[in-house]
Order: structure tokens, then C-alpha cells, then sequence
């Protein structure tokens, strides 16, 4: 809450916060140049059958890319967060009629690929998520447990914990990135776990 323009949404079932502004135009311009040269599809840490939960694409980006480090730098301002615990960074890009379905960003305990994930660096504790680009219509982001819905604008940032304060998992958390319904959708994806990534 110290940093700049953060605001809390008013809530006491989740920490949710957002900040308007966070990245200037330019730089959201260089992260779209790279995710449209490498994007791929999108897949998923349990899949669940359901071919259709996750259409959108995804994008690794590289963190000796100066709009990379950049990016880094402006998140490290904010949050505070030991570098060292945060996953690479994502960009996702969404074409009209993609989406990806409600669901939480940390791992199922008992899930199938519980051990993979977090035999090394543990449970997923903060996402931050930043919208590259207005979308023309849909888009959205919908935190359906407390009907609260953001729409891309560019440079702004939501950011969650996904734990409750006992560190449990938080299914309040649960997120539906929504259909883009007219124009395609950008957004870089930063988690952060409870140990360094060690990857």
C-alpha cells in the first residue's frame, strides 16, 4: 500500500490491489513486440480435460531483455519481493474468443503434478499481472467470489496474495480471464513462490 497509486479493493476475503499507470506505453509496446515473435500455446499444470479452459498463448520472456529488466525493476520497487523467488516472466496473448476459465493461480495440494511444482520452490504466493492494451470488448478479469471484474487499460497492474493469513490456499482467489469478444488481449504474468525458484 506504500507504493505509489495502489489501491485495495475493499474485501476481507482476499488481498487484491491495483495499480493504474504502473508501466508507460513504450514499454508495453516492447513486451507485445516479444511475445507476438515467441508466443506458443498455453498449457496447463493439472489438466483437467476440458480442451477448451485455457485457449489463449503464451510467451516466455527472456530476462536479459532490458523491457524485461526493466519490468523486473518496476516490480522489485513495488513489492519488495526477494527477486530470487520469482518465476520467469509470461506474456500471454488473447485473440477474440479465447479465454482462459475460472481457476486459482496456486497449486492444488494432492493434485496431479502437485510434486513437480513445488518439490523445488514450494507454493505460488503473489501473482502480479499487468495489462499490456485496452481490448476493444471482453477481456475482462473476474474475481467471481467477490463480483468484482477489471478491464484491460494499458499499464495497469492487479496484483493477489493467493494465501489466506495462515498461508493456507485461498480459493477466494478464483479468476476467470474472460473472452475477448472484439481485438486481442496482452498481458505479462509474474509469480512468485515461497522459496527461491531454483529451477
Amino acid at each position: 500500500m506504500a507504493g505509489p497509486g495502489v489501491q485495495r479493493v475493499p474485501s476481507d476475503r482476499l488481498e487484491l490491489f491495483r495499480v493504474t499507470g504502473f508501466l508507460p506505453a513504450d514499454l508495453c509496446a516492447a513486451l507485445i513486440e516479444r511475445i507476438e515473435a515467441e508466443r506458443r500455446p498455453s498449457t496447463l499444470a493439472d489438466a483437467n480435460g476440458d480442451a477448451a479452459f485455457r485457449t489463449s498463448e503464451t510467451c516466455d520472456l527472456d530476462a536479459g531483455l532490458p523491457a524485461v529488466g526493466e519490468l523486473e525493476a518496476r516490480l522489485f520497487a513495488l513489492n519488495g519481493i526477494d527477486p530470487a523467488h520469482g518465476e520467469p516472466v509470461q506474456g500471454q496473448r488473447y485473440a477474440e474468443g479465447q479465454e482462459f476459465k475460472a481457476h486459482c493461480d496456486y497449486f492444488n495440494p494432492g493434485g496431479a503434478d502437485w510434486d513437480r511444482y513445488t518439490s523445488v520452490a514450494g507454493q505460488r504466493t503473489w501473482t502480479f499481472m499487468v495489462y499490456l492494451n485496452a481490448v476493444e470488448a471482453g477481456g475482462g478479469t473476474r474475481f467471481k467470489c467477490i463480483d468484482k471484474t477489471f478491464q484491460p487499460q494499458t499499464g495497469t497492474l492487479v496484483c493477489w496474495n493467493n494465501r489466506r493469513a495462515d498461508g493456507s490456499p485461498n480459493p477466494n482467489t478464483l479468476h476467470h480471464g474472460m473472452k475477448v469478444r472484439r481485438g486481442v488481449k496482452y498481458v505479462i504474468t509474474k509469480w512468485y513462490r515461497e522459496k527461491p525458484w531454483g529451477w
